[in-house]
């Protein structure tokens, strides 16, 4: 990783964060599941809940406004693809969670806060926590060394405490989760952004991230989650924030940013190293690491098996840009358009993937093999045990 001085490190941990910002506003007038699928009475699952940033929220941050000085930014072009409108997801379309529901063939989940302000909400099948901008480390620890975001304050902790009172109001520690699959969505990322350019050490960073993470975990399988999957760090040195500001010295054997992948993919091997810990403390429970670093890389080094032309672009940004990205001209904003086919794009606004590659993530998490051990496997083992 470069030096944590760096100015160009200081200017992606505030691109990172403008981006983040124009994106809750760029999909706030839409409720989450505006789409449904028909329930099948034999899924495996009855329900499942979700939890990460926001490569998994679904509307957990379609009420919140950022910092004076941006205005309001306009709704199109985020759902363009599958819902024709934005629905509060960082996307063109679906994202992984989405074909997750519709391959266990249940609604689209509703977003905790719609559910806990909405009496008429339903929850049947489940509910997400993801929110987008979120962290693995509590937000405490950001004010404590002057990195205090107002953005967005909720870490993996403040998912597991909104649990919590959904838990308590629909039955408390009552509850059972024999049905339920529980889906950990990416979260570490942002840890990484929002310290750049300060004097936190990376490795500190891992090691409070994925401890941060591993105890959320255990509080999961301690209330009796039987059926869990784990998605690791996506390789982020592809995106085109990471392109657009690292040194064209800084790639790796895919002309990726290689310092950022670097640190991706250590910190996914001490969380695997975790998990095998967690499946011996919890031997009755079958947890599922999805391998995103590794899924997303055999799609970079051979994106046209997968039917896509443009590997580094966004498709929605600023089309003079050499990766189709400014921080001034993010998707949703007035002078940013879309590519007329997203599904030929793997990058959508400079930090969130098109629904075509969570598509193809999915399929890879889901019917292959990026799934350690397989998705499969968790499914058999829930039709064995009914």
């Amino acid at each position: 990783m470069a030096s944590s001085s760096s100015p160009l490190f200081t200017s992606w941990q505030i691109t990172l964060i403008t981006l983040t910002t124009i994106s809750f506003l760029s999909s706030s007038s839409f409720p989450a599941s505006a789409v449904a699928t028909k329930q099948n009475p034999t899924s495996p699952f009855k329900k499942i809940y979700a939890f990460g940033d926001s490569f998994t929220d679904t509307g957990n941050t379609r009420s919140i406004t950022g910092p004076s000085g941006f205005g309001h930014v306009s709704n199109s072009p985020y759902g363009i693809t599958f819902f024709h409108r934005p629905t509060n997801r960082y996307s063109d379309g679906r994202l992984v969670i989405d074909f997750v529901t519709e391959s266990l063939s249940l609604p689209y989940l509703p977003p905790y806060r719609v559910v806990s302000s909405n009496a008429s909400a339903d929850s049947t099948h489940g509910v997400n926590f993801a929110v987008a901008g979120s962290t693995a480390i509590e937000h405490e620890f950001f004010v404590k060394n002057n990195l205090s975001l107002a953005i967005t304050p909720q870490s993996i902790l403040s998912q597991l405490l909104w649990f919590n009172k959904f838990l308590d109001k629909v039955g408390g520690p009552e509850c059972k989760f024999d049905d339920a699959l529980f889906w950990v969505g990416e979260i570490g990322v942002n840890d990484y952004a929002y310290t750049i350019g300060s004097a936190v050490p990376g490795d500190t960073i891992q090691k409070l991230g994925v401890s941060r993470v591993t105890s959320f975990l255990q509080a999961l399988l301690k209330k009796g989650a039987k059926y869990v999957v784990v998605q690791g760090l996506p390789l982020s040195g592809c995106l085109p924030l990471a392109m657009t500001l690292a040194p064209e010295d800084d790639r790796d054997s895919i002309e990726c940013v290689k310092s950022v992948n670097n640190q991706t993919y250590s910190h996914n091997l001490v969380l695997q190293a975790k998990l095998q810990e967690l499946r011996k403390q919890f031997p009755h429970a079958v947890i599922t690491y999805a391998d995103y670093w590794n899924a997303h890389l055999a799609v970079m080094k051979n994106p046209s098996q997968y039917g896509f032309t443009e590997s580094f672009k966004a498709c929605c940004g600023k089309s003079d840009d050499p990766y189709n990205f400014d921080v001034f001209a993010t998707c949703g904003t007035p002078s940013a358009t879309a590519c007329k086919s997203p599904s030929q794009y793997i990058n959508w606004d400079g930090v969130h993937l098109t629904e075509a590659m969570y598509k193809v993530l999915s399929d890879m998490f889901l019917k292959g093999n990026a799934t350690h051990p397989p998705f499969s496997s968790l499914l058999d083992m829930k039709l064995h045990n009914g």
